[in-house]
């Protein structure tokens, strides 16, 4: 009996001892993170990212301008409407949108030369120019919406959530108004210089492009 004793004492004095010698070797060994296996940049693009891009190059811009977005030809200070557009001659105004978009789309993202490829995607959502009263007396706002995603341009598969960009920017109004078209800078050539200083920014920053605060008129052109 004495000498089961000793060996029952014996086998738990070295159980204590093994865990004590294990938490101590836990404890000094430094942390370090996990290596993780290395993607591919194929498995990337395959991947979708649903995540902010901003190292891309453009293949390819659609734009989409809905039929179900109403379209307002009064000549009021703030007419009611999503699209007011007054520098082409009357017509299909969606598509006279579209044009402008496709154009500055374009310009603003020729330059970028990242290292993922993408297919832009852009929904016009509001296009609200100035009309003939305002243009000529007080002046205004050009209030412009869009949502902007980023798509695999082989697949079509998202790259990122949609996300819903804000480009107002101020219209000239008046003697002011004036002195800008003799200098050739319409209506169309600043609002769609404008879109391709967005997108740019939009593209090459994680915060992307902030609209600018334009006051009471602003305001008033989302109602």
């Amino acid at each position: 009996m004495k000498r089961i004793k000793l060996v029952v004492l014996l086998m738990m004095g070295g159980l204590v001892s093994a865990c004590a010698n294990t938490n101590v070797a836990s404890r000094n060994v430094p942390f370090e993170a996990p290596v993780l296996p290395a993607m591919s940049f194929a498995a990337v693009e395959a991947t979708p990212l649903l995540a902010p891009l901003t190292d891309v190059r453009v293949e390819g811009v659609t734009i989409r301008v809905p039929r179900s977005l109403t379209v307002s030809e009064a000549n009021r200070y703030i007419p009611r409407g999503d699209i007011v557009w007054r520098e082409d001659p009357i017509g299909d105004r969606h598509a006279q949108v579209a044009a402008i978009f496709d154009t500055a789309m374009r310009r603003g993202t020729d330059p970028l030369d990242g290292a993922v490829p993408v297919a832009l995607d852009i929904k016009v959502t509001r296009f609200h120019a100035l009309t003939e009263k305002a243009r000529y007396t007080t002046g205004g706002v050009h209030n412009i919406n869009f949502e902007l995603t980023l798509r695999h341009p082989e697949t079509g598969a998202l790259l990122t959530e949609p996300r819903k960009v804000r480009a107002d920017l101020d219209g000239f109004g008046g003697q002011q108004a004036l002195q800008a078209e003799a200098r050739g800078l319409t209506q169309k050539v600043r609002i769609t210089n404008h879109l391709a200083e967005v997108i740019r920014q939009e593209l090459t920053t994680v915060e992307g492009y902030t609209n600018a605060k334009l006051g009471l008129i602003q305001a008033m052109n989302q109602l």
